[in-house]
């Protein structure tokens, strides 16, 4: 399957955290296929997926490790990112950490580390790109949520709390930077599987009991995101702000 095309994000400048893993290797493809220049960031070494991405697109991804929950660290990739490739006109928050826990069990440092990685990135990211967006005349900040709040799934419950959270902020920023026409959205993926899911918690059980939850009877794999990332990233989207766009096979409604 390919891509679809999306011909205004062609040389336009993207930034992703966590973009050489999971669903993010997908979004840092997705948005090769079109032209732009990409740089994404992780704290492991992406090796195996730069070699897999070479010499197959216009631009070349850029890493940059970075820790997401050092916000000096991140500020200084989105430096780095701008000084190189042109001010960030299109940041995609997409890092995230669904470790299963319980209330009995998790400390407070868990729950700030929780915090660390699921939700104070999309904030400080964000403080950190506004500027060139308002120079460049606009942009787009698509937040990575999840429908795992609105399921009222059991098993991670700090983790929960940082998605609904996500939505919170998307669209209290959506107001704030409307009127310099940057755009705020969310993206709430359904259950994606993952290399890390399969390995950890995809049981048959599991996996049978969300198919039936499913409208479309076909579990989603990180391809099935992409779409919609681009789709907010482009002007084909251009009067739509502060909305939760969710991608999940119908299984939660929105409206």
């Amino acid at each position: 399957m390919q891509f679809a095309t999306f011909h205004d994000l062609e040389d336009q400048s993207i930034f992703i955290t966590g973009g050489g893993a999971g669903i993010g290797a997908d979004l840092t493809k997705g948005f090769l296929s079109q032209g732009a220049k990409v740089t994404f960031i992780q704290r492991s070494n992406p090796e195996k997926f730069l070699i897999e991405c070479k010499d197959k697109y216009k631009h070349e991804p850029s890493f940059l490790a970075c820790d997401v929950t050092n916000t000096k660290e991140l500020k200084t990739a989105l430096r780095a990112t701008a000084e190189k490739q042109g001010p960030i006109s299109v940041l995609v928050n997409n890092a995230a950490n669904d470790t299963r826990h319980t209330l009995g069990e998790f400390t407070s440092e868990q729950w700030d580390k929780t915090m660390d990685v699921n939700l104070k990135p999309h904030f400080f990211a964000t403080q950190e790109v506004v500027e060139g967006m308002k120079k460049n005349g606009g942009g787009s900040i698509i937040n990575f949520s999840s429908i795992s709040y609105m399921m009222g799934n059991e098993g991670y419950p700090a983790y929960a709390t940082a998605k609904s959270a996500i939505t919170g902020l998307t669209r209290s920023l959506a107001r704030e930077l409307g009127p310099f026409n940057i755009r705020v959205n969310a993206i709430m993926p359904g259950w994606v599987l993952t290399k890390r899911q399969m390995d950890l918690w995809a049981t048959e059980e599991d996996l049978s009991k969300h198919l039936d939850r499913q409208c479309l009877k076909e579990h989603l794999s990180g391809f099935d995101i992409v779409g919609g990332t681009l789709f907010l990233a482009s002007g084909t989207s251009k009067m739509m702000t502060s909305q939760a766009l969710v991608i999940d096979g119908g299984v939660v409604v929105t409206g």
